[in-house]
Order: C-alpha cells, then structure tokens, then sequence
C-alpha cells in the first residue's frame, strides 16, 4: 500500500490518509453565513470519497471581514448548530474536518453599511474597493474575533482550525510589504509583519488549549513586486513552529498577482512535468522547518502525489479543483483505478461561486448535458 495511504495524526487528529481538501469556496451558505443542506451535502460526498481531511471554505470570522454574499459564516454563536451538522456529516463517513477561517481585509466586497473595508494600509482595488488602515484597537479586535471563530469551530465538534493567511487576505496583507505600509510594530520588518498572525496562534492556543489542532495556510510568494517572497515564507514558519503550529500548508499568488501566478492557475495541466506549482518553496521549506507540510498546487496524478510524499517534498498532498469535478478522486485512486485527475484547469468554476450559485464542475456540467442531448 503507498504511504500515500498510511494513517497519521496532526496533534490529536487522526487521518485515514495523506490527501487533504484544500479550502475551497464552496458559495453554498445562507444569507446570513450559516449552514446548509448543500454544504453538508458536498462535506458528505467528500468523507465517502476518502478525503483523509477536508478543509472547508473560507469562513468569515466578522461582518466586516466577510467577501461574498454566500459566504459561510463562523462570526456569531447562531453559526454553531448548523456547522455542527457539517462536522457530523464527515465524521459520519469516518472523515476529519478542519475549519478555514479568515477576514477578507481589502478582499471584502459585501460591506454593512456604513462600514469601509479595513486592511494594514490603504489600497484601492481593482474592483472599486477602498480599502483604509486599521487602528491598533481595531487590529485587537479582530484578533479577538478570530480566537472567538476558533472557539466556535470547536464548539461546533470540527477535528481541527486552519488560519487563512494566504491569498491576499487580511493575514496575508499583514505580512506582505506590497499591502502593508505601517510604521507601527505591525509593519516594517518580517518580524512586525508576522506579529497579526503570531498573536492570533497565541490567543487562540491561550482559549482552545494545546491538544487541539491548529493549522495555517500561508503564501510561498505573492508574485507581486515588492511583495512576500520565499525568504520571508521560511522566516515566517520558522516563527510558526516556535509557536507550536500544528501544519503548515503553502500556497501562493493573490488576486493582484499575474494570471500565470495565481494560486489557481488557467494552466491546463497535460503532463506531469506542469504539476507542482511550488515545488521549489516547498524544497526551502523542508530544509529548514520540522512542521508537517501540506503542498497544494496543480497537482493531478497519484505519481506525482506519490513522489512529494515518498521524496519528502511534503507531508500531505492537498488537492483544489480536482476535487470539484472529482470528490471521490481519492477513493478511486485507493481502488486501484489511477488515471490523472480529470479536472482540466478550466478555472470555470469561478463563475457559479461568484455569482452565488454554489461550487460544481462547469467542464463536467457541459458534458453531462452534451450527454443528454443525444
């Protein structure tokens, strides 16, 4: 059997493989951020596909930090009974579930009234989003109103918490030179720049204990001039690591970022040889930091999964889009059956979720429909 299929822990989680559900925004919450049936639907359909764990989509930690309207919600107690059903339906499958949770900083579009979206520094978007500095007491704040969305999340009975610090998001704006212009202690060096983040994984640690799983996604390079690179992603996860991070997943690109970079890349990947976007991060990464690491990006066949585990480029193998076209990708591949991904890259799933009409395969939806009209 591959090691790919081993059982491990990440603290006190168990996992029946090396495969993750790489957060995705699923665009299937309520209104108000809560809970569906279609959201414990595709949890349900990943579990029976074998995902050793899922990470669910981002969710928003406040009001202010929300991003989409279909967002789902972790801000308030009324969250909890809903997620708790979500949790249940991977564990009801023999799955592990973590929670994604995140404020969108600049990247929130879907603002209460009244309200400006707030990051580290001013910056306009290209979208039409002003986006203003936050003041310290606001920066406390929303440390706060993260370690009250951990709280929830394992309330809510989730296996384990990944921060969001990827992607242009309010953590990752705090850590990057290109969003972040402050000249107070959160700005300026990689030490102030990290400081959000590392005070978050403090007080969160400090309020759900150190038996329960907390997990961070981070950027290995922005692609942005003036912006996080691979040095600072290893100093970074150094200080990670000293904090007791429990797993560190690596990522890269924002929405300001080149096409060619973005961490979901229009790529259209047709061999081995496109597969491993950051390959090389993950190669400085493991010279330098103990902590299990998850590797995402572009990967699309078990023997290139197989490699990052057996070669030690990686921990865990996190899989995106696959997974969209393919939940039950992981269970085929155990049964034998191992033909790459059939996800091709199309990035057309985009399209539902930002128009609010919930995550599926677009590739796979023409096809079907193809299919009956013959």
């Amino acid at each position: 059997m591959s090691s790919l299929f081993e059982k491990t822990a990440i603290n006190n989680m168990t996992l029946n493989n090396r495969f993750v559900r790489s957060a995705t925004f699923e665009s299937m919450a309520n209104p108000d951020g809560s809970c569906t049936s279609d959201l414990i639907r595709l949890t349900r359909d990943l579990a029976e596909g074998e995902v050793g764990l899922i990470i669910t989509g981002y969710a928003f930690t406040s009001e202010i930090g929300k991003s989409r309207p279909t967002q789902t919600g972790v801000h308030n107690d009324s969250m909890i009974d809903g997620l708790n059903e979500m949790a249940e339906a991977a564990h009801a499958a023999d799955g592990a579930i973590a929670m994604q949770i995140a404020h969108c900083g600049c990247n929130s579009f879907v603002m209460p009234e009244g309200e400006e979206a707030i990051g580290p520094s001013p910056i306009s978007m290209p979208q039409g989003c002003r986006c203003r500095d936050m003041t310290i007491s606001e920066v406390k704040e929303t440390i706060n109103d993260f370690v009250s969305a951990a709280i929830r999340v394992k309330n809510a009975g989730f296996d384990g918490v990944q921060l969001h610090g990827a992607h242009g998001y309010l953590i990752s704006q705090f850590l990057s030179p290109f969003y972040n212009k402050r000249t107070d202690e959160y700005g300026g060096s990689v030490e102030n720049r990290a400081r959000f983040l590392l005070e978050i994984l403090r007080e969160i640690r400090s309020a759900i204990g150190s038996d329960y799983p907390v997990l961070v996604k981070i950027n290995s390079d922005d692609f942005l001039e003036d912006g996080f690179v691979k040095d600072e992603m290893i100093q970074v996860a150094i200080m990670l690591e000293q904090e007791g991070i429990d797993a560190i997943e690596i990522s890269g690109g924002t929405h300001l970022s080149p096409d060619e970079y973005s961490f979901s890349r229009k790529t259209g990947i047709v061999s081995e040889e496109k597969e491993l976007y950051f390959k090389e991060a993950a190669k400085l990464y493991k010279e330098k930091i103990k902590v299990p690491l998850m590797l995402v990006g572009g990967i699309r066949s078990l023997n290139v999964a197989e490699k990052v585990v057996d070669e030690g480029l990686a921990d865990y193998v996190s899989l995106c889009r696959p997974l969209i076209r393919e939940p039950h990708l992981i269970r085929r591949w155990k049964s034998g059956d191992i033909k790459r991904a059939t996800c091709i890259s199309c990035n057309e799933c985009f399209k539902p979720v930002r128009a609010g009409k919930g995550l599926y395969c677009v590739a796979e939806a023409k096809l079907k429909a193809k299919k009956e009209r013959k």
